[in-house]
């Protein structure tokens, strides 16, 4: 039996490209965007009340991840990406209907828009559904999960003077916390787990509308070579 459905809203995000987004919600609070309802919750009577919620859990679509035939089993980035598990015992993006889930910080409510913290949603996601998170039902003290038992290690990261100078001067453009988004997305290490870093290879992502640069000087290391303005290509 086949069902219909249809976005509720489409996320506007910092995160312009995958690579860099953090692995799961509330790992980088500042990364931000918005939410754009669609008609007919577009009207403000959709999200009346959300004013007294801190956080809200997001259904959306991993519109860039879709596939027609369906995998069984998948090799999550927690684990290195070289050992295969079911796929209903990971979070890994490539699911039987594209269907994620995460739970942000709800920072302001507008009739049509909820603005938002702590994402983990590329630019264009379509939002099917926004649930209020209610701490005495959602939070399970004795839960535990023996492959995702504790946050990913944090590594150092580094700037380069003239990096850090325009990453400031970004961020007081944007009206966003620019260097520390740079610094908790790259602390996380976006490199795939099986990937030994190379000390002269440069990596790169999108974030807001700038590009930024790094490379791996040493192990357990990074440093940030240069911030420029992204060159939008029609």
């Amino acid at each position: 039996m086949a069902y219909q459905v249809e976005p509720v809203g489409f996320i506007r995000s910092c995160f312009k490209e995958k690579f860099a987004i953090p692995r799961q919600p509330a790992l980088a609070p500042a990364a931000r965007g918005t939410l754009e309802l669609v008609a007919p919750y577009d009207n403000g009577d959709a999200v009346q009340g959300l004013e007294q919620v801190s956080h809200v859990w997001l259904l959306f679509m991993f519109h860039q991840a879709l596939e027609s035939s369906p995998r069984l089993k998948v090799r999550p980035p927690r684990l290195g990406g070289n050992r295969s598990m079911g796929v209903f015992a990971t979070r890994a993006t490539h699911r039987p209907n594209g269907i994620g889930q995460s739970v942000v910080r709800l920072e302001r409510v507008e009739p049509g828009r909820l603005w938002l913290s702590g994402i983990d949603l590329l630019e264009g996601t379509p939002v099917l559904d926004i649930k209020p998170y209610v701490p005495y039902a959602d939070q399970v003290p004795q839960a535990f999960n023996g492959m995702a038992d504790a946050p990913p290690v944090l590594i150092p990261v580094q700037w380069a003077g003239a990096a850090l100078e325009a990453a400031h001067a970004h961020g007081e453009r944007l009206k966003e916390p620019l260097v520390a988004l740079i610094e908790q997305c790259l602390a996380q290490d976006p490199r795939p787990a099986y990937q030994a870093p190379v000390p002269e290879r440069r990596y790169g992502a999108r974030l807001w509308d700038v590009d930024v640069h790094w490379h791996y000087p040493e192990p357990g290391l990074i440093r940030v070579l240069d911030i420029a303005l992204a060159v939008i290509h029609p």
